[in-house]
């Protein structure tokens, strides 16, 4: 028991990198975690104190956990049966694509990620491009909102300075999740998006399978209280004017709302406006003339280049004063639980083509709330 072992350096390497990595992970990383966690409660807690609509716990669960949750729902396991008989799959290939799309939509909040790196870079570049302005407020109507209630703030679409305007404008009172197109889908762009608690959306998708995991995260993110933020217009505007809305994610939001559940979904109208929006000069000119009725859009990047550096030189010559006022008004809430009250009316019982001719008609009311907060400016 007393004689001498006798090891070569290489192992004794080895050895003492796999014992430091054993400790790491069973004694330091296990603690770090532990005061990581109790600290991020801590911050989320002081969060809650200060903004009117509290940051839900859907919006801190896991990640992965949230994943599970969608791909086991009912509805999923559902639609993964039809998917794998109508395409002649294994049911295993097919819940793996669903687990797929899951992986795609489901965002991962940071609330230090959100306020304190998103909520700072949307107030410089706000404050650095704009005179920012608070509109009109119905704030006798807003207090009435309960702070638990889901609430969906219904935005026009100017100019892709919204989103930047909104989070800034809207970061003192709750953290917003966004829905994203597929342009973001971009290598570290899209883990900094998911940790601002946004989620892709894939537009105009036709597949059965991605539309029901898309409806059934938006059910379980309504449900869970998520305050959201959403365009119905789904573009930019090209002329200044309201589009028609699409109906899409709405339909998703209202489709499995229970009148009778403890939550309830409020929709807020924002309107929007610049005295000049960043895209001004690209969107008039991208509109050709109209061709047997319809306008062509083009994106002219001689014109961005002429535009961007004409900014430069004026900012180099100490003759730039920003694009304006930019100015975000807020009207009066409509509660989900009383409309369908009023309406006699519950989604989740109604036929496809009555369901759609409701959620149409909920758009058209909502763009309507829209279009008259939407801010008028001296330009």
């Amino acid at each position: 028991m007393s004689s001498t072992v006798t090891l070569p350096l290489w192992l004794v390497v080895i050895v003492g990198m796999l014992s430091v990595m054993a400790a790491l992970d069973h004694l330091l990383l296990p603690s770090a975690r532990w005061v990581m966690r109790r600290r991020l409660n801590k911050a989320i807690d002081e969060l809650n104190t200060r903004l009117k609509l509290r940051i839900q716990p859907f919006k801190l669960a896991k990640r992965q956990s949230l994943i599970d949750q969608l791909v086991f729902d009912p509805e999923v396991l559902g639609e993964i049966e039809a998917y794998a008989a109508a395409n002649n799959i294994t049911r295993a290939a097919a819940q793996a694509l669903a687990r797929e799309y899951a992986h795609e939509i489901v965002p991962s909040f940071s609330a230090y990620a959100y306020f304190g790196i998103g909520a700072r870079i949307a107030r410089f570049i706000s404050t650095a491009l704009y005179r920012v302005r608070l509109g009109y407020m119905d704030e006798e109507a807003l207090k009435t909102v309960d702070p638990d209630s889901s609430v969906i703030f219904v935005i026009n679409h100017r100019s892709n300075m919204d989103y930047v305007l909104v989070t800034y404008m809207v970061s003192a009172s709750s953290a917003l999740s966004y829905a994203v197109g597929e342009w973001a889908r971009v290598w570290l762009l899209q883990s900094l998006i998911r940790s601002m608690g946004a989620y892709f959306v894939r537009r105009d998708s036709g597949y059965p399978l991605y539309r029901r995991v898309l409806a059934r995260y938006v059910h379980m993110a309504v449900a869970g209280g998520l305050a959201q933020a959403v365009f119905p217009e789904g573009g930019l505007t090209r002329d200044g004017k309201l589009q028609p809305p699409k109906f899409g994610l709405i339909g998703y939001m209202v489709a499995g709302f229970d009148a009778m559940a403890a939550r309830d979904a409020v929709f807020v109208p924002v309107g929007i406006n610049y005295d000049r929006a960043l895209e001004d000069r690209l969107q008039l000119g991208s509109l050709a003339k109209k061709q047997g009725g319809q306008a062509r859009h083009r994106f002219n990047f001689i014109a961005f280049l002429k535009a961007f550096f004409a900014h430069i030189a004026l900012r180099l010559r100490g003759r730039w004063y920003r694009f304006g006022y930019a100015c975000v008004s807020f009207g009066a809430p409509l509660s989900l639980r009383q409309y369908v009250k009023e309406r006699g009316i519950d989604f989740r019982v109604l036929d496809q083509a009555t369901r759609f001719a409701e959620v149409e008609r909920l758009a058209g009311v909502l763009m309507q709330r829209v279009g008259a907060v939407v801010p008028a400016l001296p330009v």
